[in-house]
């Protein structure tokens, strides 16, 4: 699993989220990258949550990893930016928006750490094969995020068929079970969604054998700087992780 806020807001609600990660997926025995973007790059208006600093961001997620052992995971946007997030990051995420982006995924398979390519919502599942060229020569260690599908001007739709599809590929396939369920191009500027639908996205992705569920998640979601309307409760994290191991279970057998 894949799992942790939209953003790093601050350090207590950062460790917070970690924390309860780590125990819920220990019981389940589910290996746990923890997923934080240190800063937000893609806004839809100049009033949206940006980040609170890119030193400070980058010392919580630091902490993280020293505190709870946990591999981290962040975006990256620009080239220049590489080097720096690479000293933290176990796993340097590349947006969707930016897949196509030939110089930002070099720079990141030439990083030494592994890479995640979040399937732009505009790309067809077979077109990331081309993505996964880029990368994987240089980086072994490189996965595919499936996020949805633009429907429209302002919603996403999820094709199933995208992972099998894409595990053809060699390579892990993940779900973004949260992403994939925000309405995006809002006139009021802010990205709008709905988290109720998060589970059976995360069900339908297992039952058709996805290697790994991504998902954001917040103690307060209502309160959350970024992608508040798509965010897990932390507290529901658990319940959702039990109903994943019983499909997978079930599918294996």
């Amino acid at each position: 699993m894949v799992a942790g806020p939209c953003a790093v807001e601050d350090e207590k609600t950062t460790l917070e989220i970690a924390h309860t990660l780590r125990r819920v997926t220990e019981i389940f025995h589910i290996p746990l990258i923890f997923k934080a973007s240190y800063r937000k790059a893609n806004r839809t208006s100049m009033g949206s949550f940006s980040g609170i600093g890119d030193r400070q961001a980058l010392r919580i997620l630091k902490k993280v990893k020293k505190e709870f052992g946990l591999p981290v995971l962040t975006d990256v946007h620009e080239t220049g930016e590489i080097k720096k997030v690479a000293k933290v990051a176990d796993v340097l995420q590349v947006p969707a928006f930016l897949c196509r982006q030939t110089a930002l995924l070099l720079a990141c398979a030439e990083s030494g750490r592994a890479v995640n390519i979040k399937k732009g919502q505009f790309m067809s599942p077979e077109s990331m094969r081309h993505a996964v060229a880029k990368v994987r020569p240089r980086c072994p260690d490189v996965m595919i995020t499936e996020r949805g599908t633009s429907f429209g001007y302002q919603d996403l739709v999820v094709d199933f068929r995208s992972i099998p599809m894409m595990k053809q590929f060699g390579v892990p396939v993940v779900m973004d079970i949260t992403h994939c369920l925000q309405q995006p191009n809002q006139s009021a500027g802010q990205t709008l969604g709905n988290r109720d639908f998060a589970g059976v996205m995360g069900k339908a992705a297992v039952a058709v054998g996805v290697d790994g569920i991504f998902l954001e998640t917040h103690p307060h979601p209502s309160r959350a700087k970024s992608d508040s309307a798509t965010m897990v409760p932390l507290d529901r994290v658990g319940s959702l992780l039990r109903q994943f191991v019983d499909i997978r279970r079930a599918v294996r057998t």
